[in-house]
């Protein structure tokens, strides 16, 4: 018996060695998987380091750090006395001053002490000279742009005017930005001639640390904390890479899901497999191998591919990880080299080996069970059955009726808008349960899925075209090998969908939320706040080509029952950010009122009622045209016409406007404009605001979906893959079709439809599971978020991914175009 035992396994092993495409096909999707999770791994080491370098306030040459322990900063005589200290090389002191600048865009500028040049430097001069006395400052370049100064310029602070010395490049900081020497940022600070840090360069970190902990110790006038810059460096990294641990923590269950998909595709890439082979398995039992024989032999097989796979995926991700540090550097951008964690690389492999074990066990506990008989069949029939177990059918049912379920229940007790006591945690956790046991409804009813939702995505292919009605047919003559694929792409295209969805209606959420606290680019009022803006000024405002959308409003104060809200009567469509929160009604004409959601609640009136409104100096009747769910502009509560508003007693025009070119210098030369028109008037930006929340969430978008991109690579390898071992199976097929007239062209056609119908099935899938998911999360979660349906992106999704899925077969449809018919009908199965 162990006799016949090894025997199996060496025909088996054998057999991946005689045949190394075959060891490629089955551990490609595992391969993947393996570069995906070491390549996460080194991704953060990096990450961290980069981190740490770009963050830490502490530069690498810092030997040792005194900081004071409560209030009051080290003073220029202590740091002259540190200076003194034997084997000290250098001191710097640390310290920012944040100063207004009396300018006309209300914004601070913040100085901060730096040498300017050697090792304790964060700075590299740029242009001009670096401050050498009181009164100079050199600006990042930021700074430099957005105050539009060089150097030679002055900046007039709340504190004085300064003058600017030269530009700076600096660590990538918010706000404006300047640096000076410790002794002149020390002087502007709240509190002059202190420093709360003192940077230390010396020849004897240990022993400094000692002299000075032990001589201020001695005076006893202030506790001093004295560390070595390495541990301050230490503790700077551990805060700055908590938001990266947090991402890489995010990045880790999307790398968890590829690696599922991962095993979806290498399991149905082994039953393919395996199917083809049915004759060698089918011989092996005639001679005497029993099923846990075989068994066992497929399970070493398996073994063997998540082995060489993981070996293979985790040296590939290390030196794709050298390249991107080297290309990095070529770029301009300096990044750590990645560091080669052996430990690591050993459980990668280990877990390959494992998940390839898995894979293959059900396949391989199928195939072993083979009857002789199968010797005498065509190898392609495995592939070809449609029918599913009673079991398999009995579960998947269950399962359906469990999703329907829940998911009927979810929407029956949806909550809401506003409702407060609404249980959001549980229902999330509804929500996964019903999207667990829907997509392990897929997965076994797959077989008799995939015959529906062929017929809808290929009657243009059936209609039009005589080739694709051939790659539908090719498609479905093989239901469970399409549905193998298919299950892979739909779970990576519903996670994509519900992620589109729902980013599409966070934004529309936050457009809404941004059209009332930031609904142009500039606001510009003026000095006096009855007098405002001169209608003199508002027109040479509307005639510069840098502005756009200039339009005026007023405010006033009015009574509503027991709380005070601002009124203002600011045009609804003047600007095209306040289209968000533009009711469905229109604006207000006069005699009526658009109001807030919570000021109609103060007024106990809804829409088309008649209400008053009084301010100290007046009143107005007025009919409510429409209610906003969220605040007016500028957290308003009414909005009324201009005409209505001057009963009420209103103050001076303010101008909201964008800037007419896009990107910085855009924002730029339109506060220029403003300062040519109105010199004495202030300008707040708030473009910034608006950049800042929209960015955040484009990036968590873009971010978001690359990681989810990774399960859609997954699944198109899957197709490749699966598309290549049909080519190999139909060898026969193709090259009688050869013989009746099909040219090399169709043939491509063919082949490559049918790897295109597998994304298309994929696609419709997860389109069917991924839009009410995304909405059932969004309405568990009870913020707010509207329901959006954005057909323009999920049509861009689908159709990237069809053609994604039809690119992959591109490669086996040039294989089988080289079929020769008379060799293709000399092959038996």
């Amino acid at each position: 018996m162990k006799l016949v035992n090894a025997t199996v396994v060496r025909t088996q092993l054998s057999g991946i060695a005689r045949r190394p495409g075959r060891l490629l096909l089955t551990g490609l999707s595992v391969l993947i998987a393996c570069f995906l999770v070491f390549g996460a791994f080194l991704a953060q080491d990096v990450a961290l380091r980069a981190t740490a370098d770009a963050l830490s306030t502490t530069p690498p040459a810092t030997d040792v750090v005194v900081t004071t322990v409560g209030v009051n900063g080290l003073t220029a005589e202590e740091l002259a006395r540190i200076r003194a200290t034997p084997g000290v090389v250098e001191a710097v002191g640390r310290v920012e001053a944040s100063l207004r600048i009396k300018a006309a865009d209300r914004s601070n500028l913040t100085v901060v002490a730096d040498p300017g040049s050697g090792p304790l430097s964060r700075i590299r001069l740029v242009s001009g000279s670096y401050p050498t006395g009181p009164g100079q400052v050199a600006v990042d370049s930021r700074t430099a742009g957005r105050l539009a100064v060089r150097a030679g310029d002055r900046i007039t602070l709340d504190k004085g005017a300064v003058v600017v010395t030269g530009v700076v490049d600096g660590p990538a900081d918010p706000g404006e930005r300047a640096y000076a020497p410790d002794v002149v940022a020390a002087g502007l600070s709240f509190n002059p001639g202190e420093y709360p840090r003192i940077d230390i360069r010396t020849t004897n970190a240990q022993s400094l640390i000692s002299d000075l902990g032990a001589s201020f110790a001695r005076e006893g006038t202030r506790a001093l904390s004295v560390r070595s810059g390495q541990a301050m460096r230490s503790m700077e990294v551990r805060e700055a890479a908590k938001p990266v641990e947090r991402v890489f923590a995010l990045i880790a269950m999307f790398v968890v899901v590829s690696v599922g998909a991962a095993a979806l595709v290498a399991t149905a890439t082994f039953r393919i497999v395996f199917a083809q082979r049915m004759r060698q398995l089918a011989l092996l039992r005639t001679i005497g191998a029993q099923p846990g024989q075989l068994t066992r032999a497929l399970l070493v097989e398996g073994a063997v591919v998540g082995l060489v796979a993981g070996a293979i995926g985790v040296l590939a991700a290390q030196g794709a990880s050298y390249a991107a540090s080297v290309g990095a550097r070529y770029l301009g951008t300096a990044l750590p080299a990645p560091e080669f964690q052996t430990g690591t690389a050993i459980g990668v492999v280990i877990g390959a080996v494992l998940l390839t074990v898995c894979a293959v066990t059900a396949p391989a506990f199928k195939a072993s069970r083979a009857a002789p008989l199968q010797a005498f069949r065509a190898s392609s029939t495995l592939s070809a059955e449609g029918r599913i177990s009673a079991p398999r059918l009995v579960v998947g049912l269950l399962l359906t009726v469990a999703a329907v379920g829940l998911i009927a229940y979810l929407v029956a007790t949806r909550p809401e808008p506003g409702q407060a006591d609404f249980d959001s945690d549980g229902a999330l956790i509804q929500l996964v349960l019903a999207a667990t046991a829907a997509f392990g409804a897929l997965i076994a009813l797959g077989p008799v899925v995939v015959g529906p939702v062929l017929a809808a995505v290929s009657w243009p292919l059936r209609r039009y075209s005589a080739t694709g009605r051939l790659a539908v047919g090719g498609v479905g003559g093989a239901p469970r090998r399409a549905a193998g694929v298919a299950v892979v792409v739909a779970l990576g295209v519903a996670l994509i969908v519900a992620t589109v969805v729902g980013t599409s209606g966070l934004m529309s959420y936050l457009d809404g939320k941004l059209a009332t606290r930031a609904p142009a680019d500039l606001i510009v009022s003026g000095q006096d706040d009855r007098s405002g803006i001169s209608a003199s000024a508002v027109t040479a405002l509307r005639k510069d080509p840098a502005l756009a959308d200039v339009t005026t409003f007023r405010t006033t104060h009015v009574r509503l029952g027991q709380q005070d809200a601002t009124a203002l009567d600011l045009d609804l469509t003047a600007l095209p950010a306040l289209r968000a929160i533009l009711p469905a009604q229109g604006a207000p004409q006069p005699g009526e009122v658009v109001l807030a959601e919570w000021a109609a609640s103060a007024l106990q009136v809804g829409r088309g009622d008649r209400t008053t409104l009084r301010s100290e100096t007046g009143e107005v009747s007025v009919t409510v045209r429409a209610i906003l769910p969220l605040n007016g502009p500028f957290s308003s509560g009414v909005v009324l016409t201009p005409g209505d508003l001057d009963r009420l007693g209103a103050s001076g025009p303010a101008v909201l406007a964008n800037a007419a070119a896009s990107g910085e210098k855009g924002l730029n030369a339109a506060r220029d404009a403003v300062k040519r028109a109105v010199a004495d008037a202030e300008v707040s930006t708030l473009a910034d605001l608006r950049t800042q929340a929209t960015g955040q969430v484009s990036a968590l978008l873009a971010v978001a979906l690359g990681l989810l991109g990774l399960t859609v690579l997954i699944a198109v390898v899957g197709i490749g893959t699966t598309t290549v071992l049909s080519v190999h199976e139909r060898t026969s097929e193709i090259g009688l079709l050869r013989a009746l007239g099909l040219g090399r062209g169709g043939v491509r056609v063919m082949i490559t439809s049918e790897a295109g119908l597998y994304g298309a099935i994929g696609a419709a899938l997860g389109l069917l599971l991924g839009v009410p998911f995304a909405w059932l999360a969004i309405s568990a979660l009870n913020i707010g978020v509207p329901l959006t349906l954005p057909l323009g992106q999920l049509g861009v999704v689908v159709g990237a991914l069809v053609v994604i899925a039809a690119v992959a077969g591109f490669v086996p449809a040039r294989r089988a175009a080289r079929v020769s018919p008379v060799a293709a009908l000399a092959t038996t199965d």
